[in-house]
């Protein structure tokens, strides 16, 4: 039987249902970060964020890749 677990989003507090035990089948399945962003969302939260949490990051951590060359050019 899979495990379901309802939890409240760290960031944004939204309910969302967590399926560990059927990954494929979570919230959170498809969207992929790097080990560095990984890294950077652990250190700021505990536990799994809902799936509008993981997508707004990611698309954070997208446009600051895209900015990272600008800022190095006007230094």
């Amino acid at each position: 039987m899979c495990k379901h677990e309802e939890k409240h989003c760290p960031r944004c507090n939204l309910l969302f249902e967590c399926k560990p035990g059927n990954i494929t089948q979570c919230q959170c399945y498809g969207i992929f970060f790097s080990d560095e962003e990984k890294e950077l969302i652990a250190a700021k939260h505990a536990d799994c964020l809902c799936r509008q949490c993981l997508v707004e990051l990611k698309n954070e951590f997208t446009v600051s890749l895209k900015q990272l060359p600008l800022q190095k050019n006007n230094i």
